[in-house]
């Protein structure tokens, strides 16, 4: 956080965004947990509530953006004031994001629930899970310290959950090809690991925001990606 500003009002409206910020994170990492333990229980009604939940994460966002939009226009700040009160918008964004991924996960519970899951598949999407969850918890608690060092760190461990993620997404194809009646269930399920993954990816936008928050400028080198999902049944020379 920035030192403390002579009218004591701009602090609070800073601690404001600060502690809607810490709450977004705290429900985003709530409702990921839960879109994945409802979709390798087949558990509904855990479905159904990270569905609603994401309501509670857009009306938060807006009030975050509107706080900040009025901040500004109240204080004209600069420097390191401005970079806090942007920061808060665009981290805003990215838990807002990560709420919409999980929900999106949690529609998919009851497509693949009469099929069930595969207990390696379960295993796997679980373990890619867990991999996005630590990297947001972390990045969240850096947000509180507002470290560079730690949120570059942060930002060039994504690659793992990109191996991890083009793992999954080659057992899922092996399963699709083995047996026709898989093809239904494991697209859902393919699309529940990309937005697992595309967690991770978010988690490392905001590091990027944090070390721009806290020193001005934008992390040096291209962010390590691990991806090649893309290349997976192409023809090479």
């Amino acid at each position: 956080m920035s030192h403390p500003h002579i009218t004591t009002a701009f602090d609070e409206e800073l601690k404001y965004l600060t502690r809607r910020i810490s709450e977004m994170g705290g429900l985003a990492e709530q409702m990921v947990a839960d879109s994945v333990r409802a979709l390798v229980n087949s558990d509904l009604a855990l479905a159904q509530k990270v569905i609603s939940d994401d309501a509670i994460l857009d009306e938060a966002e807006r009030q975050i953006g509107e706080k900040a939009i009025v901040t500004i226009a109240k204080r004209q700040p600069m420097a390191a004031d401005l970079r806090e009160i942007m920061g808060s918008i665009r981290i805003a964004a990215d838990l807002e994001r990560v709420g919409d991924l999980g929900k999106n996960t949690a529609k998919r519970v009851i497509a693949v629930a009469g099929s069930g899951i595969p207990r390696k598949l379960a295993r796997g999407l679980e373990h890619l899970a867990e991999l996005a969850l630590v990297q947001l918890k972390e990045v969240l608690d850096v947000y509180a310290s507002r470290s560079p060092e730690k949120a570059k760190s942060i930002r060039e461990r994504d690659e793992e959950i990109d191996a991890i993620y083009t793992s999954l997404f080659r057992e899922l194809l092996t399963y699709m090809m083995e047996d026709p009646r898989n093809i239904t269930p494991c697209t859902h399920l393919l699309f529940c690991a990309k937005n697992i993954e595309r967690i991770g990816d978010h988690a490392t936008n905001i590091a990027e925001t944090i070390y721009y928050m806290a020193t001005g400028a934008q992390p040096q080198g291209e962010r390590p990606k691990d991806d090649t999902t893309s290349t997976l049944g192409s023809v090479t020379d």
